[in-house]
Formats: C-alpha cells, structure tokens, sequence
C-alpha cells in the first residue's frame, strides 16, 4: 500500500493522551513567559497523523511582532547534518557513491597524516577524526569567506585521531560528505537537496540557506534584538551567516516539513507514494554504524543512547533516531511507537534540558 500523506487528527484516533500533550505545549509556553526564549514550535505526530502543531512567542524579539505559527520558518542548526547524509544517501541508492570508499576517491587532495584511512562512512557517523569546527573558524567568519574557505581549511587540517579508533562529534566530517555531493552531481548542495529532496516530498517551506526567504520571513534566532556590530557581520542573524548555506548548520524549515522527512524515514524512504529514499538506505541511516566503537551513530541520525546531543528525553524506545540542534531545535521519530516529535526554539535552554522534558512529555502522552 502506498504511503499516506500526514493527516490531521485527535490524540485519542491514534492512542494519544490529549492532556498529556498540552501539559507539553504548557512546557514551551512557560518559557516563553519566562523569557528564556521567545519563540518556539510543537508538533507531534503519530501513525502518520498530526495530533498537535501550534506555535509560541514572537517570530522576533521586538515589540508587534508576528505571532510565531505552527509552520514558521527556524534556523535548524545541527539538525542540518542528518539532511546532508540524506543527500549523500541519494547517491548511494543511485550507484555513483559507497560508503565503504575513501574519501580521497572522491577527493584527490585529501591524503597524507592517515588521511587516506578516512572512509565516507566515518565522515558521517563522526568516526573520521576530523574536527568540529577548524581552528580558523571565527576568523573565516569574521571575513565573511565563502563555504570553499572552510572546504579549503577541512582538506588540510590535521586529524585528531586515527580514523575509525574513536568518536567525537565533528562538523567538518559532515563538511567533507557535502563536497562529495557537491563534485558527484555537479550541484551546489542547496540545490541538489532542493531538487531531490524538498520539492519531491513537498517541504515547501525548507532550504538550505535562506532559499526564497528574507531573514524577516524566518524566526529571529535569541532573545534581543541588539546583535552588536559583529552579530549583524557574522553572527546566526547576519545575512552572511543565514545564507552561506553550511550543510553542517545552515538549513531552515519548520515543524510540518521536519515531520514529512521523519515520516519519510519511518516509511522506509517513500512519502505520498513517492518513493525517494531506497527502503535499503534508511534501514542504513537508522543502524548503529559504531558498534566496534560503543558509540552509537546511524548515517548522520543520532540514535536514542548516542554520547553526545541526545535530547530525546527517557521515554522514547530504543530505535529512536533524530537529531538536535545549537539553536534550540530538536526533532525525532520512535519507530515502535510510531511517534514524532519537533521541537523547534530560537535559544538553547538549560542547556537543552528543555528539549528533554518537552520529548519525555510527548512520548508520555502515548497510551495505547
């Protein structure tokens, strides 16, 4: 049977506690009163239904400011990371990329100092060595040099550690698969996600970089206005910033499209009856790629009892996969429970405790 597109429905259609979820969204909106954040978004979804999408706050911190709605448009963050090994799946599933190849095949100039042991697969299950971000990053921002600047500095910076001998979360691995991308399809990432992953399962309103967006049509990122003369040069409100497009950081979207791809995932690759992803891929992008390392990590997914950026909460089963993000986002799907999750704030709070106890909310509203 073809797959179904999300509908909208009522918690108890689907085994959903409708109290329960509310005690979630009072959850945001305490901290919206609080201050601690001044925008944010929920939905919830389950057996492919929408049981709950509502918006909090203000798209910016400044007085008559539009009301944020449920398919307002964040700044995702790291959330970026899971979409860039999407794109790499692509061509996986299209024959032109393995995994198991290293990334020196792909790019010729990445060699010497244990290099060469660096595979596909470890750039995006953060097992390459490579760093989070380069030693030069605030000054590359600072100049407002293009992504090739920091292509250019991934390339030949030093790796921290033998490939594959141990896990730390690394931006720059994520950087190197999206140069891959970019020199197999000829395509700049944007637009090779635009084409084979947005416009294919209808996430209308999602882009790497700003898209057809202003930065007044998107969610202001923090509490204050007042950036300060480097914020408005490179910092995550800078028209710099917001467009440069780093498939480690740079995507936007909302709560509706995050969940289309979650639900894509959890329908094994294919949404609407369009089949993007093969069922083989996403089986792949939800395995723990670190068994050997007892660091779980799917293809760009984190996993339920990944080391770092877990903000799933305790309650979700144990095949739970998603992503978190610096800004304040985080958005996940369970698997046994059929269940999606997408948090969506513009600050991080308490330290992204938060985005626990909204998930733990959430996933505690499931009652049959």
């Amino acid at each position: 049977m073809a797959s179904e597109e999300l509908k909208n429905g009522q918690a108890a259609a689907v085994g959903m506690a409708a109290e329960q979820l509310e005690r979630a969204a009072g959850l945001l909106q305490a901290e919206i009163d609080k201050g601690s954040t001044s925008a944010a978004s929920l939905l919830v979804a389950r057996r492919n239904t929408v049981v709950l999408a509502r918006g909090f706050g203000q798209q910016r911190p400044e007085p008559g400011a539009a009301a944020v709605e449920p398919d307002s448009v964040f700044l995702l963050a790291s959330i970026t990371k899971p979409v860039t090994a999407c794109a790499a799946m692509l061509l996986v599933d299209q024959g032109q990329l393995s995994l198991g190849d290293q990334v020196s095949q792909y790019i010729p100039e990445y060699r010497g100092w244990e290099r060469d042991k660096v595979k596909v697969e470890n750039l995006l299950s953060h097992t390459s060595g490579m760093p989070d971000m380069l030693p030069q990053n605030i000054a590359l921002r600072r100049a407002n040099k293009p992504l090739s600047a920091f292509v250019e500095g991934a390339i030949h910076t030093a790796l921290r550690y033998e490939p594959n001998t141990d896990f730390s979360y690394q931006s720059k691995g994520i950087l190197l698969a999206a140069e891959i991308v970019e020199r197999l399809s000829g395509k700049r990432l944007r637009d090779f996600e635009e084409e084979q992953i947005f416009a294919p399962l209808g996430m209308s309103n999602s882009s790497l970089g700003l898209g057809r967006f202003a930065i007044e049509d998107t969610v202001w990122c923090g509490t204050s206005m007042d950036i300060g003369e480097e914020g408005q040069s490179w910092g995550a409100n800078s028209p710099y910033w917001r467009d440069i497009g780093c498939p480690w950081g740079g995507m936007h979207s909302t709560g509706p499209d995050l969940a289309i791809l979650l639900q894509t995932m959890l329908n094994g690759g294919e949404y609407a009856g369009k089949r993007v992803f093969s069922r083989a891929a996403v089986e792949a992008m939800r395995r723990n790629q670190n068994q050997h390392l007892s660091a779980p990590w799917g293809v760009g997914w984190a996993l339920r009892d990944s080391q770092v950026w877990n903000f799933f909460g305790e309650l979700v089963s144990e095949g739970t996969f998603g992503h978190v993000g610096a800004t304040g986002t985080v958005a996940w799907a369970d698997p046994e429970q059929e269940l999606i999750c997408v948090v969506l704030m513009n600050q991080m709070v308490e330290g992204g405790s938060v985005l626990r106890k909204v998930s733990n909310a959430v996933a505690a509203a499931v009652v049959e």
